[in-house]
């Protein structure tokens, strides 16, 4: 099992959705979110329900649930080396059509040019 890099889908502006959406979380559900993104550092390809799941055309969730709050991070992989998190949402009963869409978007625009959507955090 080999770890992979995760980043940060960026926005031809330079704003990255992730960072915007987890800076409006309370503290107690980013830190949860965070780790979430460490295991799937660390798993990859690897990590299944109950802290990920498959959606569709590509895109996956990360899974993170907090005081019956349901967060989802929605994300891709590019190639064996890296999964690209597109952006994060509250989700209700089930990930909305359009969240996903927006991510597979972002998806096509990475494989294009994934230097230019590529947010690397300073950790």
């Amino acid at each position: 099992m080999l770890a992979i890099e995760v980043v940060f889908y960026q926005e031809e502006d330079g704003s990255v959705p992730l960072v915007e959406w987890l800076g409006s979380l309370a503290a107690k559900a980013q830190d949860k979110c965070l780790a979430r993104l460490k295991r799937l550092e660390d798993l990859g390809h690897e990590m299944r329900r109950p802290e990920a799941d498959y959606l569709r055309d590509g895109i996956y969730e990360l899974r993170v649930s907090l005081q019956g709050i349901q967060y989802r991070l929605l994300y891709f992989f590019h190639g064996n080396v890296a999964a690209v998190v597109s952006h994060g949402i509250v989700k209700e009963q089930k990930v909305p059509v359009q969240e996903i869409g927006r991510a597979v978007e972002r998806k096509k625009k990475f494989s294009v040019n994934p230097q230019l959507h590529t947010f690397k955090p300073e950790h």
